[in-house]
């Protein structure tokens, strides 16, 4: 497999864009950072993303993975 990607090409159009979503991402990370709620065990998340990958896509419009 030859992957020619470079590490100096940008997936954005523009500096602007590439920009915007750089502030937005590290906005995320911070935010995650600081959030102060109780971790959730992987085997709980999988679990539940499991019920709904089996319920299709129709099924499970209005689950959420919160609570």
């Amino acid at each position: 497999m030859n992957d020619t990607s470079s590490s100096t090409t940008s997936e954005f159009a523009t500096t602007e864009a590439a920009e915007t979503y750089d502030h937005w991402f590290r906005a995320k990370v911070l935010a995650s950072l600081n959030d102060d709620r109780p971790a959730r065990p992987h085997d709980t998340v999988m679990a539940q993303l499991k019920k709904i990958v089996a319920a299709g896509p129709d099924d499970h419009a209005a689950d959420s993975m919160e609570g």
